[in-house]
Parts: C-alpha cells; structure tokens; sequence
C-alpha cells in the first residue's frame, strides 16, 4: 500500500502566499507518512477573469523558475514525491502554458505536461490566455506505480486516459480547477468513475475549492468506488492505494485486452 496526499486548496491572486501555502502543505503531508503529494491546477495563483492575458504571462515562469524550484527544495527536504502545476512561459506572446511536473524524492522534475484539452467551453475560453500543449505525456514511474498525466478538462476525453492506460498507468493524476455551475459537480463524479472504471486504474483528481471552483477533490479505485471525496473543505485527504488492485481488477474486467481493434474505424456516411 502506498499513502497518496491530495491536497483540495483555495489560490489566492498572489503567487508568494499560494508558494508558503503549498510549501506548508508539503510538510503535513510528509509528517502524515505520505509518499505522494498531489495538487490541483492553477495552484500557482487564481486569474479571475478580469486579469488580462498580458499580466498572466508576466506572471509566469520557466520550469526552472523560483516557483517549482522552492517546491523541488522542499519535496528533497522531507524525501516526497511531488505533482503539482504552473502557469509556465510560452513562445506565443500573451500566453502561457498550464503544465503540470511530477517531483522526484531527490527533488529533481521527472516529467512534465503541458495540457492540450483547452476549457473553450460552457462561457469560458481558456485559450485567450492558455496556450495548448502539443503531446501527451509517456507515464512516469513513481513509488505507487506508473501514472499518467492530465489536468482537469481533460478528463472530458476518453481517447486521452485510454491512451494513457495502453501506455502503462496503472494511476491517472488529474489536478483541476473544474469550474461551479449547472451539474458541473455530477458531471465531475461521473466522469472521475467512468475513466477509472473504464481503464481498470487509480483516478486522483485534486481540485480547487472557493473562487468560482466546487471542490471535491476525490480519489476513485479501479472498480469505480470512491475512496476519498474532500466537498467543500480545505485541507489535505490521505488515501492508501495499492497496485495489485489494479492488476487483480483489469484481470477480472480485462476491457483493455477485450477490445476489437482490428474492426473499429470510422465509419464512412
């Protein structure tokens, strides 16, 4: 078994205070005995919708910047592995990247994503600030198994955690600012089940909470039940996980060796 810290929190527009939060929350979850600790997206600061596209690139940083590298000190520091996200620079002017690193224990950035699912949808468009990745990302191995990553609205897009799985995760790590409104928060749950169901795979799926966020930051198991959902409260969940379950579960429902390959295509009309 391998405990997971999932950490629901609310951004403030100010990237220092998030930074001494996070860092503090990294802490907690090492004392907890955690050997992951997971974020949500936008963790570096909330951009209310009044923020021009020109102050969150001023905002920005590198992979390298003082942002990650504060992280990397502290996850070195306290022997923990590290998922969390950043508003990164991009070549376009005006436009950042959402990407989310994993952190090793030694305190080195494993692996990256750069979201490629922008939220152009139900009245937002995130495009006019975000600037999209252009591939996914392999899995990493990490002391739970291997994971694959996303962020939030990607997990609207089966063909993306699918390809993930066929690629060896056994977990998906989806940090997320998944947005209030119209049975946002059950479409939330139902698609946080659906892809660990369908994929036979751990779902972690940190949120915001408070802004215009609905938290609910939850962790599903390879059956579809969910182990941890945190509501509305702030804070850090801890939930042990183990990988035999993945394997005992995709031998019971093999669905990823079930599949007809060799007659799926797109139909002509």
């Amino acid at each position: 078994m391998t405990k997971i810290a999932v950490v629901q929190m609310q951004a403030e527009t100010d990237k220092k205070n998030n930074l001494k939060k996070i860092l503090r929350y990294i802490s907690q979850a090492a004392h907890k005995n955690s050997e992951i600790c997971t974020f949500p997206e936008f963790m570096m600061c909330y951009t209310p919708s009044s923020q021009s596209p020109a102050d969150l690139a001023e905002i920005a940083e590198k992979i390298n910047g003082e942002f990650v590298s504060s992280i990397s000190e502290e996850a070195k520091k306290n022997s923990i592995q590290i998922i969390g996200t950043l508003y990164e620079k991009s070549p376009k002017p005006n436009r950042v990247y959402d990407t989310s690193f994993f952190i090793g224990k030694t305190g080195k950035v494993v692996s990256t994503y750069r979201k490629i699912h922008l939220y152009d949808a139900l009245g937002f468009k995130e495009s006019t600030k975000l600037y999209p990745g252009s591939s996914i990302t392999k899995p990493v191995k990490t002391s739970a198994g291997k994971m694959g990553m996303m962020i939030c609205y990607d997990l609207r897009f089966p063909e993306m955690s699918r390809i993930l799985a066929l690629s060896g995760s056994e977990i998906l790590v989806v940090p997320s600012a998944w947005v209030q409104g119209e049975m946002k928060e059950e479409h939330w749950i139902t698609i946080n089940k659906t892809r660990a169901i369908e994929n036979g795979c751990y779902v972690i799926s940190p949120d915001q909470v408070g802004n215009i966020y609905c938290g609910r930051s939850m962790v599903v198991n390879p059956y579809g039940k969910i182990l941890l959902d945190m509501k509305k409260k702030e804070g850090i969940g801890i939930v042990d996980i183990s990988i035999d379950e993945v394997k005992q579960v995709r031998q019971k429902l093999p669905l990823l060796q079930n599949r007809r390959t060799d007659i799926y295509t797109n139909l002509k009309i």
